[in-house]
C-alpha cells in the first residue's frame, strides 16, 4: 500500500530525484527518470557562477531550472499532503478499503506541508528573483553599450 505521508516526504526531500514518482509509479516512471535532467542542469549552472562569475549568461537560464523543480516538487508534495483519504486510496490504493490508514493525513503530514510550502515558495520566489535581476541588469548594460 502506498502511503500518503511517506509520498509527500519524497516529493519534498527526493522530488528533484523522481524518488516520488518511483515510489508511487515504479521503476519504469518516465517522468521519474526526466526529472533529474532540470536538477542536474540547475547544480551545473551553480557550477558556472562559482568558476566563471555572476555574468556567464548560460548561468542565467540553468539556475532556475534547480528553483522551479524543488518548487513544483514542493507543490506536488502539498497535494499529495493534502488529498482526501478517500481519492488517495482510489488513486494509489485501489483494492483497499476507502478510509484506509494508508492514506490517512497524521500530524507527520501535516509538517510536510509546511515544510514544502515553506521550502517551495522561498525558493520560486528566489529562482524569480534571480532570473529577473540578471536580465534587467543585462538589459541596462546592453543600453549603456548603445548609449556610448
Amino acid at each position: 500500500m502506498k502511503n500518503k505521508t511517506l509520498a509527500a516526504w519524497l516529493a519534498f526531500v527526493g522530488g528533484p530525484l523522481g524518488l516520488h514518482r518511483f515510489y508511487l509509479h515504479g521503476i519504469t516512471d518516465m517522468l521519474g527518470w526526466l526529472l533529474p535532467i532540470p536538477t542536474a542542469l540547475g547544480i551545473y549552472g551553480i557550477q558556472r557562477v562559482q568558476q566563471l562569475g555572476q555574468d556567464d549568461h548560460t548561468s542565467w537560464m540553468l539556475i532556475p531550472l534547480l528553483g522551479f523543480t524543488i518548487a513544483g516538487c514542493a507543490l506536488q508534495a502539498i497535494l499529495f499532503a493534502l488529498k482526501t483519504p478517500e481519492a488517495w486510496n482510489a488513486r494509489y490504493n485501489p483494492t483497499a478499503a476507502p478510509d484506509a490508514p494508508a492514506g490517512r493525513t497524521q500530524w507527520i503530514t501535516i509538517g510536510a506541508i509546511v515544510v514544502s510550502l515553506l521550502v517551495g515558495t522561498a525558493v520560486l520566489m528566489a529562482s524569480l528573483a534571480f532570473s529577473f535581476q540578471r536580465y534587467f541588469e543585462y538589459q541596462i548594460e546592453e543600453a549603456r553599450k548603445i548609449s556610448q
